[in-house]
């Protein structure tokens, strides 16, 4: 193994300036993330100056097989944790031959209403918490659980330290560092309130790019748990019962709501975000309903109502942003599993661009 070991591990710009360009994309299921590698002649660390590329479309529920290949576009460049050196991880987003974006890129469209110059001018700030569940491989049951049983009740576990609170640290600090290594802005993570759960926070990114750090994120997190054998699960609800579900909860802020007289806007773009509630449900993961209950610091799934430090909210304040009277708001609502292009674009739509 030491060999396999020193192999991977070779540095590559000891004997040639060739780097390896891991490109990854979004599959047909909307949350299974595809990638594979080819060899560049150099290093490279503009996206407009990468080649596009294309994978079979109908392995991936994404194209018939008479007309399989859709097409990589690089959009976002990041360091390889995995290869380190000058080699490099390439988000793309997937089109037609012709060039028109594919039903499940969700990033185009996402681009559009960041490149809306009323959106530019307010300079769209996110913060995303994404809350995530490890699984035991052969029984998909969350780590540290007894097989067919149950650890004890919530209480202990939401970042909490010792053998039998904490299952998966090694997981979770590997995917911190990897991170930061990447050039991604994670900004710290936690254990969470179900044992075997945890969470990370990635930004403050302005616009389209806090949806390609946490897609980078996401790759880097189950490229771990792929070396450490465990399944990651973006479940809303993994175990059902009293157990915390798994969210992904948003941080937002306009340069308007930062600046003086800015609580007043944050209360003017949640009444609009109260009156688009149903559209913003429909498009904030799948299953959410299981964990959008009422109950474990959610708010039910077909009430809107937010509140100043309220974590059974759907848009919670914080107590500095009162104060100040400017800063941020959190909506609560989007699922683990959702697509963070659709969710930041669709809150700056709604807030910036819609009129009620």
């Amino acid at each position: 193994m030491s060999l396999l070991s020193d192999l991977v591990n070779l540095n590559l710009s000891d004997s040639t300036e060739k780097i390896i360009a891991e490109y990854i994309w979004i599959g047909g299921s909307g949350m299974d993330i595809r990638s594979k590698a080819r060899t560049l002649s150099g290093p490279v660390s503009d996206p407009a100056k990468l080649p596009k590329w294309n994978y079979d479309g109908s392995s991936t529920g994404q194209a018939p097989g008479e007309d399989s290949e859709v097409i990589l576009y690089p959009q976002a460049i990041f360091k390889d944790p995995f290869r380190r050196g000058n080699n490099i991880l390439v988000i793309c987003d997937t089109y037609t031959p012709a060039g028109v974006p594919i039903p499940t890129n969700k990033r185009c469209a996402a681009a559009k209403i960041f490149s809306h110059p009323d959106v530019v001018a307010e300079i769209p700030w996110y913060g995303l918490e994404q809350e995530y569940t490890l699984l035991q491989k052969d029984v998909k049951w969350p780590l540290g659980w007894p097989l067919g049983g149950y650890p004890g009740p919530q209480g202990p576990y939401y970042c909490g330290i010792g053998v039998d609170k904490a299952f998966g640290r090694d997981i979770v600090d590997a995917h911190y560092k990897a991170c930061l290594y990447a050039g991604i802005n994670i900004s710290g993570i936690n254990g969470e309130v179900m044992p075997g759960q945890w969470e990370f926070q990635v930004g403050p990114s302005v616009g389209i790019s806090s949806g390609d750090e946490l897609w980078a994120a996401r790759y880097i997190l189950e490229r771990i748990t792929e070396v450490a054998g465990v399944v990651l699960s973006f479940d809303p609800k993994p175990i059902q019962g009293d157990w915390n579900g798994a969210g992904a909860h948003t941080n937002y802020s306009t340069k308007s709501m930062r600046n003086e007289g800015g609580y007043e806007i944050i209360k003017k773009a949640i009444e609009k975000l109260g009156l688009r509630h149903k559209e913003h449900i429909a498009a904030y993961g799948e299953g959410n309903e299981r964990r959008l209950t009422g109950r474990h610091e959610t708010a039910d799934i077909n009430t809107f109502k937010w509140g100043v430090a309220n974590r059974g909210a759907s848009i919670r304040v914080g107590r500095d942003t009162e104060k100040e009277g400017k800063g941020y708001f959190e909506d609560r609502r989007p699922a683990s599993n959702m697509d963070p292009y659709v969710v930041t674009s669709m809150i700056a739509e709604t807030t910036i661009l819609w009129k009620p």
